[in-house]
């Protein structure tokens, strides 16, 4: 949600289009995320190891929002950057608690799958 709004002020200001697209595609990429776990596709394709393609997701659109965003508050061409630029920030904190909570969840040698032994 916060992606969205960001990538709103962005488009609303009519702000730089890096600014734009990098909201704009960390919004498509979180809703892709959310319906691979809502429909539970990452169970169907076992061969790639879900949670950390999130992680890297998250590590790697932090790192793209703490550059884009300071330079959008550094430069703030109008009020609508400059919230885009605080939100995106909220965001960039967002994904590193996703990466962080995500990588103390993942546990490589145990199994995975819903078969998986409770331990």
């Amino acid at each position: 949600l916060v992606a969205l709004v960001t990538f709103l002020c962005f488009v609303a200001s009519s702000a730089h289009e890096a600014y734009t697209a990098l909201a704009g595609l960390e919004t498509g990429i979180t809703v892709l995320f959310l319906l691979l776990y809502l429909l539970r596709l990452d169970a169907r394709m076992p061969w790639l190891f879900w949670p950390l393609a999130d992680i890297f997701n998250s590590v790697i659109a932090a790192l793209f929002l703490l550059v884009v965003c300071l330079f959008a508050i550094i430069v703030k061409t109008n009020k609508g950057t400059l919230a885009g630029g605080v939100l995106g920030l909220i965001l960039l904190v967002l994904c590193v608690v996703d990466a962080v909570l995500l990588c103390k969840k993942i546990s490589l040698d145990r199994p995975r799958g819903r078969n998986a032994p409770a331990r």
